[in-house]
């Protein structure tokens, strides 16, 4: 493979092996090394860190090794949408695995040849390795076109990147202003999405995610999804800071290799029917929206206290 891989880590050294390890079987000519410090309240959690990063020690092929190591814990928004400015002022295009994003050895692959293929085209935003479909194929080709930018295993180009923006100041026009139903159609997507999105502008949800699927929505961009799932989140526990119940649905999901060559579409245009069940999947009674409403309702009982 020729494109370099960021890989984003934390303080979890159990899934961090098994990512790296994946990393370590595609040999990236360069691997980018992102990681946040500890909490200073959580004991043992310096020793975690540390444990985690001494991974990173193992590389064995041939491989720059370049890393961006925080002392101190900026947090999941700051710490990983600042280390991946560190990282497209160096490199054009990258792969970007965090610590719980485990993928199948074709994943490496779709995203290579992809970002060689749509790396002047600036409709695509994201080539992503997750397919929520549950089996539904919804073309004959190897991927498809979405809105959604799923980013558990991603990738990326810096002309894409750089419309990344932590603080959303262009969130109040778009809310004031209605863009979302130009942008979502559904009133029952809009009314989520709006949440998600005041949430994550005030700062109560510290979501790098969210601000990066806004910047993407901003610019009418699509993202590539596979037509198979190419990417298993393992991370869902209690240490993790989001995917916390292990029973969830998109816990452990099981990976399919994908077939090459890949059968490109013959056209762009957003698979809507695919973005509809995703919506009404993902983005309702999903993981995510039990965490949005836990984290409103901390956030309500800190005001009255």
């Amino acid at each position: 493979m020729k494109v370099p891989v960021v890989f984003i880590i934390f303080k979890r050294p159990n899934t961090t092996e098994k990512v790296f390890e994946a990393i370590r079987q595609a040999k990236p000519p360069k691997l980018f090394v992102i990681a946040d410090g500890p909490r200073a309240d959580r004991p043992g959690e310096a020793e975690k860190c540390k444990a985690t990063r001494a991974i990173i020690e193992r590389v064995d092929w041939n491989c720059e090794v370049i890393t961006n190591y925080s002392d101190i814990n900026l947090g999941c928004r700051l710490r990983v949408s600042s280390g991946l400015d560190w990282v497209f002022t160096q490199v054009e295009e990258a792969i970007i695995l965090e610590d719980d994003c485990l993928p199948h050895p074709t994943f490496f692959q779709f995203c290579d040849e992809l970002l060689d293929k749509y790396r002047d085209d600036n409709r695509i935003m994201v080539v992503a390795g997750n397919n929520f479909q549950y089996g539904r194929v919804r073309n004959q080709d190897s991927y498809y076109f979405s809105r959604y930018n799923h980013c558990w295993g991603w990738a990326t180009w810096r002309r894409a990147w750089q419309h990344y923006d932590h603080e959303m100041k262009l969130w109040p026009k778009i809310r004031d202003e209605d863009w979302l139903k130009d942008i979502l159609l559904d009133p029952s997507a809009v009314k989520f999405w709006q949440n998600i999105f005041q949430y994550t502008y005030e700062e109560k949800i510290n979501s790098w995610a969210y601000a990066w699927t806004f910047s993407c929505w901003i610019q009418n961009g699509l993202s590539i999804l596979p037509n198979v799932n190419i990417v298993s989140n393992i991370g869902y526990s209690l240490e993790a800071t989001h995917t916390v119940k292990n029973y969830n649905d998109f816990a452990n999901m099981p990976v399919k290799a994908l077939d090459f060559p890949l059968q490109h579409p013959l056209f762009m245009i957003r698979n809507s029917q695919a973005d509809l069940f995703t919506q009404r999947n993902n983005f309702y009674d999903s993981r995510i929206s039990i965490i949005l409403q836990q984290k409103i309702k901390h956030f309500a009982n800190k005001l009255s206290n």
